[in-house]
């Protein structure tokens, strides 16, 4: 007699969400891969515009290598007046704006009832981005820059009286009732993804109260507290740079907008956790300017970089419209192209086990220039040089020039043999590579011809 067995499979446990490396916390671990987070991205409206073709979008960042994009959760939107972005993926028309919650036919929100196009969109948009190996920031709360943009969002029906500085701190308990709600709402439903980590709010430094930050952060560790594994959450502690001297035990990533130099790298490495340059893109439309910032960041210790990238846009989600003077940033294929040879050159390296690295270098570095070197001393060195360095900040008003020039560079090197590969960070080629022995102490290396900057990938073999 033939039985049949039917076999019910159990689902499939959640993987594990990306986190921070257990044996270098200054870098993520990914589907079981050291990863960093290279980007040039469209401005953090792809869930909440309905407009906007995200899986052409997704398409087209895994298409030009790379790997993160970051979205906002919908309690904050633009006007396309703001900031003076044509086609703000942000600000999208009334007719396509999702929110959180459901609205009714008159334009009111009921704050009580969730949207589940809102939800369903976004869950997509995970599952999409997560075929792709993209890893999404989901960012929670943007700090309300203007009256109008706090009359925009949904939460204002809640408190119209509630003056805009006065949204994001614990004085009203209503609003933070419907903040908190929201939260846990979002981490119920994405406790699944492992594509996926969480920012408290966008740029707080402009009138948000640390303790509501701080309070946001517990209610999200809370809400997760039963789940398989918890999601990385992120910090934004302010533009360029600053000390952190009392950091919250939930967050593992301090995040920095327009943080150029890297000098946030620097004075908060010590704290073991990852820091990125979550944010620029308004210094111009230079590809030169983007890419030499990504790389000298990386190459501090830094582990993730983004890009305000303004050509992707509703119709464009391909990444082709055209930029020109009339945004604020840059973008397009070629600087995403730029920013591929970044992840091309780090995937050359364990980076896991390198450091910054001060004293590599003794000599040779043009006075108007800049170096960065991460090291695993005796093994691998990753040696970045840029002439970018005109102004403290690195503002648009860089020197660059077409002027090809050389340099020789003196590296303190323990003794062996070496292969030294010189990198074209613009075209993303190799100029000249040669093997050395070195007897230890000083060894000067004749770079090739460069402009504007050139990277070196140097291991012992």
């Amino acid at each position: 007699m033939l039985t049949l067995v039917l076999l019910v499979m159990a689902p499939a446990a959640a993987a594990e969400p990306i986190r921070l490396h257990p044996d270098n916390p200054h870098y993520f671990l990914f589907r079981g891969r050291p990863t960093v987070m290279i980007t040039s991205a469209e401005h953090y409206g792809a869930v909440l515009n309905g407009a906007f073709d995200y899986v052409k979008y997704l398409h087209t960042l895994a298409k030009d290598g790379l790997n993160m994009t970051r979205v906002f959760s919908g309690v904050y939107r633009e006007s396309p007046a703001d900031f003076g972005i044509q086609h703000n993926t942000l600000a999208p028309a009334e007719r396509n704006y999702l929110s959180p919650w459901v609205r009714s036919t008159t334009g009111r929100y009921d704050l009580n009832v969730w949207n589940p196009a809102y939800f369903a969109r976004l869950k997509d948009f995970l599952t999409e981005a997560g075929k792709r190996g993209i890893i999404v920031e989901y960012v929670l709360f943007c700090n309300y820059y203007r009256d109008h943009m706090w009359q925009l969002s949904p939460l204002y029906q809640a408190g119209p009286d509630i003056p805009r500085g006065e949204v994001q701190t614990m004085k009203h308990a209503a609003i933070v009732a419907l903040q908190e709600a929201l939260v846990k709402k979002i981490a119920a439903e994405l406790k699944d993804f492992d594509n996926v980590f969480y920012e408290i709010c966008n740029e707080p430094y402009f009138g948000v109260a640390p303790d509501w930050q701080a309070h946001i952060a517990k209610v999200l560790t809370e809400a997760e507290k039963g789940f398989p594994a918890r999601h990385l959450i992120a910090q934004n502690i302010a533009n360029q740079h600053q000390l952190v001297t009392n950091p919250d035990p939930r967050v593992q990533l301090l995040n920095f907008h327009y943080a150029r130099p890297p000098l946030a790298v620097g004075m908060n490495y010590h704290l073991n956790r990852a820091i990125g340059l979550d944010e620029t893109g308004f210094d111009g439309t230079l590809d030169s300017v983007y890419r030499i910032q990504a790389w000298d960041f990386l190459i501090a210790g830094g582990a993730h970089y983004n890009n305000l990238d303004y050509s992707f846009a509703v119709g464009h989600e391909d990444g082709t419209l055209p930029v020109g003077g009339d945004q604020p940033g840059g973008g397009g294929a070629h600087l995403r192209r730029q920013l591929k040879t970044l992840h091309e050159f780090m995937a050359k390296f364990e980076y896991v086990k390198m450091r910054p690295e001060a004293n590599l270098v003794t000599a040779g570095v043009p006075a108007e220039a800049s170096v960065r070197v991460l090291a695993e001393p005796g093994r691998q060195y990753a040696l970045y040089l840029h002439h970018g360095r005109v102004m403290a900040d690195y503002r648009p008003r860089y020197i660059f020039g077409t002027r090809r020039q050389k340099t020789a560079l003196t590296l303190q090197l323990p003794p062996g043999r070496y292969t030294a590969n010189w990198w074209n960070p613009r075209s993303g080629k190799v100029d000249h590579s040669e093997t050395f022995e070195h007897q230890g102490s000083g060894k000067t290396l004749n770079t090739p011809e460069y402009s504007e900057d050139l990277a070196l990938e140097l291991k012992l073999n």
